[in-house]
């Protein structure tokens, strides 16, 4: 058996392997095989398709054949949600998935509209062949007999009946003419149309970036956004340094598994409680942010850690790769023309908060404070508060804008006052204004029982101005500074403390916090307090104190210039996730533009609103001219509203009137208040016949 056996060498010569016969007389076969052959071609195949160059050619077809799909996909879903009611309904589930079924019943009042246009559409389009058809015809016959009209003054005017038809010659000549040009065009058309389609799509593709990875160029691919599995989470908080949590994870049986509590799906990312063994603070933990999110592949701002109510536990909030860079959307107040307020039981939709959910606050007897950094979009988080609270009719503003741009455009007929721009003069303004709230604060204070009062909301934007004001009144007391004798430090503090009960609030908004210009009794007055982006911990303390801070809010670790309008807030108004003492949200952008729309509608449930832009002199002023002035253009208005416009024109001389100063001012002229429907009113008439009556109305006269 083994002579058999055929033994394979290398013939140095020929470079390929030999099978020698066993047996001299036995037949020889082919003597030689080109096995080294095959084995160099399988290398080469194999080299060839291993190649980088190889790589980077599929990764190109395959990248973009993946923004043709995903384009495709994202285009049909779009379609879809614009013509069927999935995307209202997927809204529904998940409010109702996250407990929040006062926006599961507005979307379904939403999907209950749009259910009804739609029913109006489909029967409108049912009526729309037979429409169509009789438009058809009129249409023709009146094309025709206007052209034979204009052929019969035309042959009139040349004498030549030929004329007659030219019109309609015209006509069916450049009907002619169009059917050749698009017998031109419609052959390039049908070749070039389904590419440019097919390139609409490859566009919507890369834009959202549909394709893998893995397809990416090398320059632009990582492996950031990898999906969280609790061995990635593990290992992050293994490798952050921390010996003790080291070693414990080290000696756990399941190597640390039995520290995680499920992972689910929070908005834009995924969320994680972990029980940290003994001898590891939280406090460690939430210090080494930064080394955390990168051990998970993320960027530092995409991590987020809290404290639940559990002990010895931290709560992870890790955003999907990049998704916290992508745009919110429009703003509810925008894009529902029928939105309503109610300052009572309403709240404002203002945002997102990071699990997608819309974040809304409440105002209803609030003191608000927001502060950050400049340009991170801290006036448009407070307007947007503000406009949603002008479409309850109800709802009273006075407004000193101290930056003086025009942000507070909008609110000009609207706002009982409003004062805008950054001097001295301006902060002095201000201040009266803030005082006519406390003279209004203690005259609604002394008022009977029971008696019931509109809310009236004064926002002072840049109140770090008022704060740093160097001016001083003829009594030697300074408007600015935190003693107790600044006149606006003063005026704020007695609204904090009373001001509430009685529905008159301030809400301040301030840049760059430090205890000059934003004094820590101001601080701590305000029960909703806001955040943007801030330098430093200690501005983070200052602007939502220290329980948290304590507790995880961080806005000095946004990213400024990049995190415009995202706020960290801590209140009551709004709903913060248990255990927690602040909730981080995306507010919606409205811009001035757009802010003036909405304006413009909650003006139209107001009438008579007459703002006052500057404060008359004090000391030489006319009663009966002011009082024609906040009457504006109503017929009659009632003597408390009268008073109150008085107070918001000029506090000084007019913040502390009663109902018998303005008597005492009318009794005798013609004009004294009446009775209307039970209630004592002043008329528009009588008053203006006054003044046109008077021998000198050019003069002023002095209040006492």
């Amino acid at each position: 058996m083994t002579d058999n056996v055929v033994p394979l060498f290398k013939d140095p010569q020929t470079s390929t392997d030999t099978i020698p016969a066993a047996d001299p007389g036995l037949a020889a076969p082919d003597t030689v095989r080109p096995v080294g052959v095959w084995r160099r071609r399988g290398r080469g195949l194999r080299a060839a398709v291993t190649d980088e160059r190889t790589r980077t050619a599929a990764r190109l077809v395959a990248r973009h054949g993946m923004y043709v799909i995903g384009g495709t996909r994202i285009t049909a879903k779009r379609t879809w949600d614009g013509r069927t009611a999935s995307r209202y309904e997927r809204m529904i589930r998940a409010a109702e998935a996250a407990g929040n079924f006062e926006e599961a019943k507005e979307w379904e009042d939403r999907l209950t509209r749009y259910r009804a246009a739609r029913h109006h559409r489909r029967m409108d389009l049912i009526k729309a062949p037979k429409d169509m058809a009789l438009n058809a015809l009129y249409g023709t016959g009146l094309t025709i007999g206007g052209l034979l009209l204009l052929g019969i003054v035309l042959a009139i005017a040349n004498k030549d009946i030929t004329w007659v038809i030219g019109p309609i010659g015209a006509v069916i000549e450049a009907i002619r003419w169009a059917v050749m040009v698009a017998t031109v065009v419609w052959g390039p058309a049908v070749t070039v149309g389904p590419w440019l389609g097919l390139l609409a799509l490859w566009g919507v593709g890369r834009r959202q970036e549909t394709a893998p990875q893995w397809a990416l160029p090398a320059q632009q691919r990582d492996d950031a956004g990898a999906p969280i599995t609790p061995s990635i989470v593990v290992t992050a908080l293994r490798d952050l340094g921390i010996a003790p949590l080291r070693k414990a994870i080290k000696d756990m049986g399941d190597a640390g598994a039995a520290m995680l509590g499920p992972i689910r799906i929070a908005g834009c990312g995924v969320e994680v409680d972990v029980t940290l063994p003994s001898g590891v603070s939280t406090a460690e933990v939430q210090g080494r942010r930064r080394k955390l999110a990168e051990n998970l592949a993320r960027h530092e701002h995409e991590v987020f850690i809290t404290l639940p109510a559990a002990a010895r536990t931290v709560r992870l909030w890790i955003a999907d790769s990049g998704a916290l860079d992508e745009p919110i959307g429009p703003s509810p107040l925008v894009t529902d023309e029928t939105l309503t307020a109610n300052y009572k039981t309403g709240k404002a939709p203002w945002g997102q908060d990071l699990r997608g959910d819309g974040a809304t606050l409440s105002v209803y007897q609030r003191m608000l404070l927001i502060t950050g950094l400049s340009n991170q979009g801290k006036t448009a988080a407070l307007r947007a508060l503000a406009l949603w609270a002008a479409l309850d009719r109800t709802v009273e503003f006075r407004i000193a804008d101290l930056k003086g741009v025009g942000d507070w455009d909008m609110f000009d007929g609207m706002a009982t006052t409003l004062i805008q721009g950054p001097t001295d003069e301006h902060v002095i303004r201000a201040t009266e204004m803030v005082e006519g709230l406390v003279a209004e604060m203690e005259r609604r204070i002394q008022a009977p029982a029971g008696t019931t009062f509109t809310p009236l909301i004064g926002i002072v934007d840049e109140a770090q101005v008022a704060f740093m004001c160097p001016a001083i009144d003829s009594e030697k007391k300074p408007y600015g500074g935190s003693k107790a004798t600044s006149r606006y430090f003063m005026a704020v503090r007695k609204i904090h403390n009373q001001g509430r009960a009685v529905d008159v609030l301030l809400w301040e908004g301030t840049q760059d916090p430090t205890d000059q210009n934003l004094p820590k009794l101001v601080r701590e007055g305000a029960h909703t307090r806001i955040s943007l982006v801030l330098g430093t911990e200690s501005q983070a303390r200052m602007a939502l104190g220290d329980k948290a801070v304590d507790g995880g809010a961080a806005p000095h670790l946004l990213r400024q210039g990049l995190d415009k309008g995202t706020v960290v807030v801590a209140s009551d108004g709004i709903t913060i996730p248990a255990g927690q003492a602040s909730i981080t949200v995306r507010t919606h952008y409205i811009d001035t533009d757009t802010a003036a729309l909405v304006a413009d509608r909650a003006k139209a449930l107001r009438s008579g609103i007459v703002t006052a832009h500057t404060t008359p002199d004090e000391d030489a002023h006319d009663p009966l001219a002011d009082i024609l002035t906040v009457l504006g253009t109503e017929t009659r208005v009632l003597t408390q509203e009268a008073l109150k416009r008085l107070a918001a024109l000029n506090g000084k001389a007019y913040g502390r009137w009663s109902f018998i100063d303005l008597k005492r001012v009318l009794d005798g002229t013609g004009a004294e208040p009446y009775k209307s429907d039970g209630r004592m009113v002043i008329g528009r008439e009588r008053v203006a016949r006054v003044l046109a009556n008077r021998p000198d109305t050019g003069s002023a006269s002095a209040a006492e």
